[in-house]
């Protein structure tokens, strides 16, 4: 009987002990200082509570309970000695003119950490409206002046989920230099004409998923810069925007190969394009390799569905006249559907100097949705394979290399 009442009564102190740790492991802002008043800076009070949380030998949480904060910027700095979660649970703002957020970095920065947890269902306001007009990037050159909303730079087996983008300067989400890192039920949101707030930018990262985001913004939904390796992009819903892209490769000299792409079963609607890949002429040498784009429906895309163009060039910022030396090989598009307000729905435009390589067109249907012709397809520098039902009739202009 007595042995029986220690060890029940060891256990017991056990789990109180247990609970006192848990509770411990939670790191709030507001105990650290922060007014969430939406007016008094609560950068420090978040930075406090980050470094203590990432010193903690146990998993621990920094929690930024309901309310408005503003902040900026804010560094998570990494390494840490244990897991840490940040929950996000009410807005981060940013401040609204550019000039007092003087940051190369990004706005809010993740950095160097394993086994991060970005949770919580908040949102981060990049308040960005002043900085878009501003951020002419055709005519100035000059858009790294501006923050990025979100930066993820050195993660490692790290989950992000359930929060908001909302009105950045510039990028919404950039993962750089990650690898092993989940990006699930993520809201990027910004009105079409904001420029250059690409929902999610992917460079130099490997492992990288992405499911279940919804990405309304004035750019690439998502793009995938140099060094882009297993990267696998489905159930997300894009639009308004310029859809999901693969480049632009081959602006810089040595950019590391982009390899192992797959999009599915994903929902691109209003926007500027579809699907593709985009590399410069007069490039570097290059490479792009098995990219798969699948299970895709395309509503009222108004350039190109399906696109490749290695004769990307914005602004006449180029030779265009020298072919890109980016080579592109193993892409297939299957399965894809839907409307364009563009009769030129499926567009293969490859190097001349490297043709593409071992293109696949499988099971597509196409519609043209306007009234000056029918749905059609040009294809240069690339004889694809063709499987399935293909509507329009693929290569239809230009079936060989020219």
């Amino acid at each position: 009987m007595g042995s029986k009442f220690i060890l029940g009564t060891t256990f017991f102190l056990f789990l109180i002990s247990f609970s006192i740790k848990a509770r411990a492991a939670d790191f709030d802002i507001k105990k650290y200082g922060a007014k969430a008043d939406g007016k008094t800076d609560d950068s420090q009070a978040i930075n406090s509570a980050w470094k203590e949380a990432c010193a903690s030998t146990t998993p621990s949480t920094v929690v930024i309970a309901k309310g408005n904060y503003m902040a900026g910027p804010v560094k998570f700095q990494g390494p840490c000695k244990a897991p840490v979660s940040v929950r996000v649970e009410g807005i981060l703002q940013a401040p609204a003119e550019p000039e007092k957020l003087k940051s190369q970095d990004g706005w809010v920065v993740f950095r160097n950490i394993d086994g991060l947890t970005v949770s919580g269902g908040g949102t981060f306001d990049g308040q960005g409206s002043i900085a878009w007009s501003k951020n002419d990037c055709a005519k100035t050159g000059k858009c790294n002046s501006l923050p990025i909303n979100i930066r993820f730079i050195g993660l490692t087996n790290s989950h992000i989920q359930d929060i908001t983008s909302l009105n950045s300067k510039l990028f919404h989400i950039n993962v750089l230099n990650c690898k092993n890192v989940t990006l699930q039920h993520v809201i990027m949101t910004a009105p079409g004409k904001s420029l250059n707030t690409d929902g999610i930018h992917i460079g130099r990262s490997s492992n990288i998923n992405i499911t279940g985001a919804e990405i309304k913004t004035g750019d690439d939904c998502v793009s995938l810069g140099d060094g882009s390796q297993q990267i696998n992009i489905e159930k997300v819903k894009c639009g308004p925007g310029h859809g999901i892209s693969i480049g632009s490769l081959g602006r810089y000299h040595d950019e590391q190969p982009v390899t192992g792409v797959t999009v599915r079963n994903c929902t691109i609607s209003n926007t500027s394009n579809g699907v593709r890949v985009k590399t410069w002429p007069a490039s570097p040498n290059g490479m792009a390799s098995y990219l798969h784009f699948e299970d895709i429906i395309m509503e009222n895309v108004k350039t190109s569905p399906i696109l490749i163009d290695q004769e990307y060039c914005p602004n006449g910022q180029c030779q265009a006249k020298i072919p890109s030396k980016v080579k592109i090989s193993n892409v297939s598009f299957k399965n894809i559907r839907g409307t364009s307000a563009d009769p030129v729905v499926v567009k293969l435009a490859c190097s001349k100097g490297i043709p593409c390589q071992n293109v696949q067109i499988s099971d597509i249907h196409l519609t043209y949705n306007g009234k000056n012709g029918v749905a059609t397809s040009v294809c240069t520098n690339v004889k694809p394979t063709m499987t399935g039902q293909i509507f329009p009739p693929a290569c239809a202009k230009t079936a060989a290399l020219r």
